[in-house]
């Protein structure tokens, strides 16, 4: 069965970061484009950010990128986002998401079904 297990979550500073990991099993990795998915208490879940299968393309929501860096090491089948210049409003539950099938793109509504996602790592930001 596909497993998506998240982790690198915390409580850190505005302005800090930190580096999220997720370890996937039970599918080719490398067949399916990833994406991190977060859910802020009492909203709804957003997409933030997707890569390709291969890792040669990386997606981000309009006028979102900078922050966030999406990346993958396909011979460890795990996924990163790297936040820097964390804010108070970054923090959220933080969710691993698979694609729904492999080698295909998908935009990132997509990737809000919750049945694709992992367990979840908590990110706090605060003084």
């Amino acid at each position: 069965e596909v497993q998506l297990v998240e982790s690198g979550g915390g409580m850190v500073q505005p302005g800090g970061s930190l580096r999220l990991s997720c370890v996937a099993s039970g599918f080719t990795f490398s067949s399916y484009d990833m994406a991190w998915v977060r859910q802020a208490p009492g909203k709804g879940p957003e997409w933030v950010s997707s890569i390709r299968g291969g890792g040669g393309a990386t997606f981000y929501p309009n006028s979102g990128k900078g922050r966030f860096t999406i990346s993958r090491d396909n011979a460890k089948n795990t996924l990163y986002l790297q936040m820097n210049s964390l804010k108070p409003e970054d923090t959220a539950l933080y969710y691993c998401a698979r694609a729904p099938a492999p080698n295909t793109w998908y935009s990132g509504n997509f990737y809000l079904d919750r049945h694709y996602w992992g367990q979840g790592t908590q990110v706090t930001v605060s003084a």
